[in-house]
């Protein structure tokens, strides 16, 4: 392994991040008002999309002074914008360098798969089974985050459901046969993979230049975070089977959690349930809203309408999907991940859905 002064590379490599981030979050409370008297410092979600501006940015910068009567305050800065690399999220705040921070499970779990287990491709095909799954494993990502990484879950959020955004006529899942597709992450390569297209991993900041270029053909990202990127203008086809959804956990370093004072840890265990189920209930309406906007229907409350044609998933797609995520892409994840995975998704989710764990070759 590469060292420099006695140091491991990846820890090189994270505390090179550390100035980065810390200037981004100066940035953010310089911005801010006369500073109550405590201020936390916040990585929050993606910069540009509701969850951050509606909610979480809302929260922190004005919420919580206000619940607090002006005892405390934060500042939030986009991780996307502060230069955190998102797969590292969890390794920053095991160190305290983001002492509250947000982490994308599809991200982190290509360093710790087992994490990725409630967000993988063809798992849940819509809201309710998706809560149902994050409820199953829940005890275990706070158990698992607490005892391994020194973090303490505060939250777990959901984006907009991923679907399917083709430049050619997409009708039925059989389609994307040999299609190159834009992929963010294992799980959904493999569902793309069994449907006989070809999964392109792509970074979401970079997913317009590949559909630009002709590098990719269709997409798997969210309905409405589609829209506002512009896949409407250059995309004609939606295919609206959810193919995964995007959770996050929002937690902080178990040792800056400790130090808090008792009358804030009380305010944020009770205030930030209800920015969660908020945050839910946005993902779903854009859901439906993105749909809206990419087809130009008259329900949409935006002005980036588009005239893509929406196909919705017939029941043999939807049995086919279910068919492909637990021959295809749990295989795939235990084999990549081995006998914790097996173990963990038969204790948590597995008895939910009804689908055991392949054996470990």
């Amino acid at each position: 392994m590469n060292t420099r002064d006695g140091l491991p590379a990846w820890h090189c490599l994270l505390l090179a991040y550390t100035t980065v981030v810390l200037l981004g979050l100066a940035a953010a409370t310089c911005a801010a008002q006369p500073a109550p008297a405590q201020r936390l410092r916040i990585v929050g979600g993606l910069a540009g999309v509701s969850q951050f501006t509606r909610h979480e940015e809302r929260f922190w910068t004005r919420d919580l002074t206000r619940l607090s009567g002006g005892k405390y305050g934060a500042s939030i800065v986009a991780f996307d914008q502060a230069g955190v690399p998102a797969q590292e999220m969890l390794n920053l705040m095991k160190l305290g360098v983001v002492p509250f921070g947000n982490a994308l499970l599809s991200q982190v779990s290509s360093e710790y798969p087992e994490l990725g287990t409630p967000d993988m491709a063809g798992l849940s095909p819509d809201m309710p089974a998706l809560r149902r799954v994050v409820a199953a494993f829940r005890p275990y990502l706070g158990d698992t985050l607490r005892e391994r990484y020194g973090v303490e879950l505060l939250a777990v959020y959901v984006y907009p459901a991923q679907v399917l955004f083709c430049k050619q006529p997409l009708t039925q899942l059989s389609d994307l046969a040999g299609r190159r597709t834009r992929v963010s992450g294992p799980t959904q390569a493999d569902y793309i993979r069994a449907l006989g297209g070809i999964p392109v991993v792509t970074e979401f900041a970079d997913l317009m230049s590949n559909m630009n270029s002709g590098n990719t053909e269709c997409a798997v990202t969210g309905a409405m975070s589609g829209n506002m990127l512009g896949l409407h203008r250059v995309t004609r086809s939606l295919y609206t089977l959810p193919i995964s959804w995007g959770l996050a956990v929002f937690g902080a370093n178990q040792e800056t959690w400790n130090a808090l004072p008792s009358d804030l840890k009380a305010l944020l265990r009770s205030e930030l349930p209800k920015l969660e189920t908020a945050v839910w209930a946005e993902s779903e309406r854009e859901t439906g809203e993105g749909v809206s906007c990419n087809t130009g229907a008259a329900t949409c409350t935006l002005e980036s309408r588009g005239t893509m044609t929406e196909s919705r998933p017939s029941a043999e797609d939807r049995r086919r999907s279910k068919e492909i995520f637990a021959t295809s892409v749990l295989a795939g994840w235990v084999a990549r991940c081995g006998p914790t995975c097996a173990q963990v998704w038969d204790q948590t989710v597995g008895p939910v859905v009804g689908i055991k764990a392949p054996a470990v070759q």
